[in-house]
């Protein structure tokens, strides 16, 4: 069975406008991204999927592959469903364009499990670190059962607690690695909409949830930072040197 990594870059974020292309360390951050997933899969199954050229051209002079989509995509997860028509594979892996530190082990991970679980849909999660913030609307907060299955994912600190006592010891957060089938990646663009909750979170898995799907959640290595919003940068530039720095030790 194929599978592909289709990273989602859009140029137009509202949050951060042309931030694909954002030089982390002097290299635009979709290409950090691209090279991450090509250590995993192989750069022959690694496609960025954009509605902008500008995009397009810096990932094919860097030896990628990209496509070409619509600017109306609501979320990345559309953006991904109209890629799919025009690469064929049976596992797409969403790693989102601004997830610089994924371990590449973790995205054959999030591969084994969609393998192992063909039905459903697999998501990432790691702890928030005490240098995090728990209260960030930054960072989407997943509730899951004891299956490891989704119930539910916020931008505000869930679970929530009655008494002090009770309050959680440290909380999950979603990691952007997902894995489809292209009939979930249909089915989710064919909803034709973002769903009540997916509108008021902001968080597009949610959708799936209307659609009757099991997410089912894997845990990734800790230390994943995304880059939302500029005052991000400085700190994932950081971690990026000091990664680069301890892989030069051995």
């Amino acid at each position: 069975m194929r599978s592909v990594v289709m990273i989602p870059a859009r140029y137009k974020s509202s949050r951060y406008p042309g931030k694909p292309l954002v030089p982390l360390l002097g290299k635009p951050m979709i290409l950090w991204v691209a090279e991450l997933s090509a250590r995993a899969l192989g750069k022959e199954n690694v496609y960025v999927a954009t509605e902008d050229k500008r995009i397009f051209d810096v990932v094919e002079s860097a030896g990628f592959q990209a496509v070409i989509t619509s600017d109306d995509a609501l979320t990345g997860t559309d953006r991904l469903a109209q890629a799919s028509n025009q690469v064929k594979s049976d596992i797409y892996i969403n790693v989102q364009g601004d997830e610089t530190l994924v371990d590449p082990l973790d995205i054959l991970k999030v591969r084994d499990v969609k393998l192992q679980h063909m039905d459903e849909v697999i998501n990432g999660f790691s702890w928030v670190s005490d240098q995090e913030d728990p209260n960030s609307v930054n960072i989407p907060k997943v509730i899951t059962n004891e299956s490891d299955e989704l119930v539910y994912m916020s931008r505000v600190a869930l679970p929530g607690f009655k008494d002090s006592k009770c309050k959680p010891k440290r909380y999950k957060k979603q990691v952007c690695i997902y894995a489809f089938t292209r009939e979930e990646l249909v089915a989710f663009q064919d909803f034709g909409r973002k769903s009540e909750l997916e509108h008021s979170e902001d968080i597009e898995i949610l959708r799936f949830l209307e659609l009757g799907k099991t997410i089912r959640m894997v845990e990734t290595k800790p230390g994943s930072l995304a880059v939302d919003v500029p005052d991000d940068v400085f700190q994932v530039e950081r971690a990026l040197a000091r990664k680069n720095l301890e892989s030069h030790k051995y």
